[in-house]
């Protein structure tokens, strides 16, 4: 069976981890959704990665 569904007054804000207000949802307020705005604008997030592949060289003076 599938586990139980937090409801609106159950969720916490994705911020400071207080209640969710369902203007602001996933926060608590505003202030918490600037923070998190914040936070993007900034490149605050990002998803960790390898080492991009080397580029080629194109080098337009080669056939000369």
């Amino acid at each position: 069976m599938s586990e139980r569904q937090p409801n609106d007054k159950e969720r916490k804000c994705a911020i400071c981890g207080k209640p969710q207000d369902p203007g602001f949802r996933p926060f608590c307020s505003k202030r918490c959704a600037d923070i998190d705005l914040g936070r993007w604008l900034k490149e605050g997030y990002a998803i960790p990665g390898g080492e991009p592949p080397p580029e080629e060289s194109t080098n337009d003076n080669e056939d000369i």
